[in-house]
């Protein structure tokens, strides 16, 4: 039986709640969903033991506090064994300006998303990480200017098809 057919409708509830506010009391969380507050309490801690609930984190504002920019790099190696991978995975893996990293089909390798304080800190990143000889063939920038979306939460009722 697959991870996705074990979780039942209040389940689902329980997680799209969650995202919303990860912080909500639990009785708050049991009303949303309907249940009472011992058996809401029970099946966060199943879902949580289970992996479904991975960890609960703060969503930083860093306009409040800090110039930063967001840049895309689109990444390809210059060969495609298996250690060529894992090199490049091992060494990106460390980089804390690296907040995603993709291994994606298509036109090149990799899709990452930094953020920095400034351009030049960028630059000056991807410089130290050429130097590195990683096994970068070619790299392609793309600065972000506005994001006028961006969501953190997985719409778990259309993946899932359940209402």
């Amino acid at each position: 039986m697959d991870a996705a057919t074990r979780l039942d409708r209040l389940d689902i509830n329980i997680l799209v709640q969650l995202q919303k506010d990860g912080r909500m009391t639990n009785v708050s969380l049991a009303e949303a969903v309907g249940l009472s507050p011992s058996p809401c309490l029970q099946r966060v801690k199943r879902l949580e033991s289970a992996g479904y609930i991975s960890g609960y984190e703060a969503r930083v504002d860093m306009t409040k506090f800090a110039d930063s920019v967001t840049v895309f790099t689109e990444v390809t190696l210059s060969d495609h064994k298996r250690a060529d991978f894992v090199k490049f995975e091992s060494y990106i893996r460390g980089i804390d300006e690296v907040l995603e990293c993709h291994l994606i089909s298509g036109g090149y390798d990799y899709l990452l998303r930094f953020m920095t304080g400034s351009i030049q800190h960028y630059q000056e990143l991807m410089e130290s990480i050429l130097d590195r000889n990683i096994g970068i063939e070619k790299y392609f920038s793309y600065i972000v200017i506005k994001s006028p979306v961006v969501k953190n939460a997985v719409p778990l009722r259309i993946l899932l098809k359940a209402i």
